[in-house]
């Protein structure tokens, strides 16, 4: 698979590129760069990772750019493999080298190829398991947002990105009061034991979201602590709900996920959850709290900027109709 241009060779991954699409991806957008290894763990060992579908393109033997596509190998819940959509997760193009049509050409080629493997939808950035960020910052990436608006990407809604310093953090004491009376009421919050973790993956991938699920499996397996997960039970000894940190690459202070069942919600229980998990964030020694992705005007956002959250980036969802 290889496409020449008058000085630019676009062509497939080669065992080799790993470091070196980690180096120009970090010169390229220095904020938010990446080291070899994290490339690693969330590309090339991606579950649904094809070699095929990471393009880079290269000037005289160094690489100036890169664009990923990828499509479901294996399905994230049932059978389904969503045969008509196609993610591209990032793209990127070294500062030289803009404006010369090599961004252009990465992002119809990845394009193309997901075309090829029977998609009819390319969604930008917002792919599970692995994404890096959720959509597109256009403030911080402009020339990326004209770029994708120019191939048919359009916005379907945003996110938002939140942070909390918790060098301030104290539990405020109407919320301890609240959890006392429940707990005196029978209500129990704490971190789950291993037989408590089937219901709670249960729970988290069946009534939210089956990526939840898969995170908190891997991260118990991949050695996160169960102190990090606080969970909250009904006298009647039902889950209904949990938060919790660290679970996506063991980053202490990335928050979440987070759920309340919708048939216990307005009673509280969501903002005792959260401020439990910041009291205990705190006691292991973060000095704040972030996440990636919630709406910024759904009851968790309203709950998060009550709690003293604040936005740090708006990312669009964008997705574009595919030639077939």
């Amino acid at each position: 698979m290889l496409q020449t241009t008058t000085t630019t060779t676009i062509r497939s991954f080669i065992t080799g590129d790993g470091s070196r699409i980690a180096e120009a991806w970090t010169r390229s957008a220095p904020a938010d760069g990446i080291t070899e290894s994290r490339f690693r763990d969330m590309f090339l060992l991606d579950r649904n990772f094809d070699s095929d579908g990471l393009l880079v393109a290269e000037q005289d033997g160094a690489i100036v750019g890169a664009a990923y596509g990828v499509r479901r190998l294996i399905a994230a819940d049932g059978a389904d493999l969503e045969a008509e959509s196609g993610w591209i997760p990032f793209f990127f193009v070294v500062p030289e080298a803009r404006r010369s049509g090599i961004g252009t050409a990465l992002l119809r080629r990845t394009m193309d190829w997901l075309a090829e493997q029977g998609a009819t939808t390319a969604y930008f950035s917002s792919y599970t398991p692995n994404y890096f960020l959720p959509g597109l910052d256009g403030q911080r990436y402009p020339d990326a947002a004209r770029l994708l608006a120019s191939l048919g990407f359009t916005t379907q809604y945003e996110s938002v990105a939140m942070d909390r310093t918790l060098n301030d953090y104290a539990m405020p004491e109407s919320i301890q009061k609240r959890a006392d009376d429940l707990v005196a009421a029978g209500w129990r919050f704490g971190s789950p034991t291993g037989d408590d973790l089937p219901e709670l993956i249960r729970i988290a991938g069946t009534r939210f979201n089956p990526d939840w699920a898969r995170g908190i499996r891997e991260g118990v397996l991949g050695g996160q602590s169960l102190e990090r997960i606080i969970t909250v039970r009904d006298p009647q000894g039902r889950m209904l709900g949990w938060a919790m940190h660290g679970t996506y690459e063991n980053v202490l202070e990335r928050f979440g996920p987070f759920g309340v069942l919708p048939e216990s919600r307005g009673t509280g229980l969501g903002e005792i959850l959260l401020h439990l998990t910041l009291e205990r964030m705190r006691a292991l020694g973060a000095h704040s709290a972030w996440f990636l992705w919630t709406e910024e005007s759904s009851a968790a956002g309203h709950l998060y900027l009550k709690t003293g959250f604040s936005v740090t980036r708006t990312f669009a969802i964008l997705h574009a109709p595919l030639a077939v």
